[in-house]
């Protein structure tokens, strides 16, 4: 009886929790997403995107061009020529120019003379075919617009496989801690069960071959301790990758900091998979497809350029000049126009490389059809996954109470002298498996609701 209640007070102490400060999951995403270089670097391809979109407006910036040259040679003055202009490019291909021309010299260029106050001048160059409906400026600037939503598109992408990667080291902490505090039990356990085996074997009570059973069984559970604890220190390393303060400073984990203790109650509320679980998701709306939408209208961009190439290249110009003293009406003699006609005559290259750009535009189709379905699949695929774990580990906790129960009445047998170690050692070992399987099949469980996240791409509940 003495035996049976040290026994019993170890099993209520298998039941206490250690106090210790806990780092919930929420917090640490929140670190995660906040300051780990990963996901600053998906911040970093944003910027680099809207760079190139600064970069691209700059192409319709107004210009200012001023051409001066001048040569003398043996005290004489040759010529002087200045030409100084103002362009503003517009969005269909037509460009405003307005300049002042003033030349001089003894043997100035006679189509280069002008008045002596100089002339003005203000005018449009327009192209009917090439350059007109598009052109490479036109196709820059609509590029680095898709490109900026594709860096969008994948900035998200980026940042939820960071959180999912942080989300399994998170997990394996956890998973690794519960191991190490079961296992603590159980050596505490089983070292009191060596302590009164050995005091029962004095009063002769029980054999002696039990206390070398009772002292195999205390290394064994030292040993998985051992084990236990060797996982907890390396997946705690690894949660470390992923926590960071500000300026990139490595944070470190003291040893009291445990992970959250009720997290299974906490998790999908955390990563917003309860109402995914529940609701149909719109596949559109996924950063994959808005990411391959983006690159198709891309190739889009590039394919109409290649089909504006095979037009004629035919740019009219016309500049209306003008004295400071004349009030010049336009077209009545005082005018400069032009006209510049481009046409090969097989077209040969700029076919073969429209037709590239249709077939690199069908590859997209395709893959988007391909990523919808597959997208599609892999959620509903993921839906059934939480569930089932969810299942399989309420069960296991079921199975486990079983075991619990089990060995309990073992234990009073044993102590009324109608049961071996043996069978109760049994019993033990039996529970021992199955609280590991329902560690591993919480952790499982964890994983499918950050498999889900990651797979509907779910970011607004963070």
């Amino acid at each position: 009886m003495k035996y049976l209640i040290l026994l019993l007070s170890s099993w209520s102490m298998l039941a206490q929790t250690l106090p210790n400060k806990e780092l919930s999951y929420e917090e640490f995403l929140g670190y995660v997403k906040k300051f780990h270089p990963r996901a600053k670097m998906a911040q970093l391809q944003l910027s680099e995107a809207q760079a190139s979109l600064m970069a691209a407006r700059g192409a319709f910036d107004p210009k200012i061009e001023v051409d001066f040259s001048q040569k003398q040679f043996m005290g004489k003055e040759y010529y002087g020529l200045l030409n100084s202009s103002f362009k503003i490019p517009t969005w269909y291909g037509i460009e405003i120019k307005a300049g002042f021309e003033n030349n001089d010299g003894f043997f100035l260029n006679p189509e280069n003379t002008v008045p002596q106050q100089g002339l003005y001048s203000f005018g449009v160059s327009v192209p009917l075919g090439q350059g007109l409906w598009i052109n490479q400026r036109m196709a820059d600037l609509q590029k680095a617009k898709a490109q900026l939503k594709l860096s969008r598109a994948q900035q998200t992408l980026d940042a939820i496989d960071v959180l999912y990667d942080a989300s399994l080291a998170y997990f394996e902490w956890k998973k690794s801690d519960q191991e190490v505090r079961l296992y603590t039990q159980y050596v505490q356990n089983a070292t009191i069960r060596y302590g009164a085996i050995k005091t029962l074997i004095i009063q002769g009570d029980k054999p002696g071959i039990d206390s070398i059973e009772a002292g195999i069984n205390v290394r064994n559970r030292k040993l998985n301790l051992s084990e236990a604890e060797l996982k907890r220190t390396k997946a705690k390393l690894e949660l470390a990758n992923y926590l960071w303060l500000d300026n990139l400073i490595p944070m470190e984990l003291q040893d009291d900091i445990v992970p959250e203790l009720n997290l299974e109650n906490t998790i999908q509320n955390t990563l917003g998979t309860t109402e995914i679980l529940t609701n149909n998701i719109n596949v559109d709306q996924h950063p994959k497809i808005a990411a391959l939408n983006q690159k198709r209208s891309l190739l889009d961009i590039d394919r109409r350029l290649k089909a504006n190439l095979l037009l004629p290249k035919a740019d009219v110009g016309y500049q209306y000049l003008s004295e400071d003293r004349y009030r010049n009406t336009p077209f009545e003699n005082n005018y400069k126009l032009g006209m510049n006609v481009n046409f090969p005559l097989f077209l040969r290259k700029e076919r073969g490389n429209l037709k590239l750009a249709k077939l690199k535009i069908q590859d997209v189709v395709w893959e988007l059809s391909i990523e919808r379905v597959q997208l599609t699949n892999k959620i509903k695929a993921q839906q059934a996954a939480v569930q089932t774990t969810e299942q399989q580990k309420n069960m296991a906790k079921e199975l486990t109470q079983d075991y619990q129960t089990m060995l309990r009445a073992e234990e009073r047998l044993f102590g009324l002298g109608e049961s071996s170690f043996f069978v109760l050692n049994m019993r033990e070992n039996n529970l021992v498996s199955a609280q590991i399987t329902a560690i591993q099949l919480e952790n499982q469980y964890f994983q499918a609701n950050a498999k889900l996240f990651q797979t509907t791409a779910q970011t607004q509940s963070n």
